[in-house]
């Protein structure tokens, strides 16, 4: 059962990543609307290694998946804020 799983829930985050990539370079997408494309891949990454994870019946991967969303949230954290501000990080600061 699990050889027909796998390889299917992988043609669908490949199918996922390929929309997400259409999306991000063929439409007229705003500079929000491709912060969420890329945390999306994040996500896909994800998911992604924990199929392959299960697939190799390893756990030499769950590093792996804790450094991406670590490093998926403070891109979009800083990438917001960038949107926002235009800057990522406030180096004036008022004294009172």
């Amino acid at each position: 059962m699990m050889g027909i799983v796998l390889p299917a829930c992988m043609f669908g985050l490949t199918l996922s990543i390929a929309a997400m990539l259409y999306r991000m370079f063929h439409s007229e997408s705003s500079m929000a609307d491709r912060v969420l494309l890329l945390d999306s891949l994040s996500f896909i990454l994800i998911g992604i290694v924990a199929i392959l994870s299960i697939w190799l019946n390893s756990t030499a991967f769950f590093e792996a998946i804790l450094l991406i969303g670590i490093i998926a949230f403070t891109s979009t954290i800083a990438l917001s804020r960038f949107i926002e501000r235009g800057v990522v990080i406030v180096r004036d600061r008022e004294h009172h």
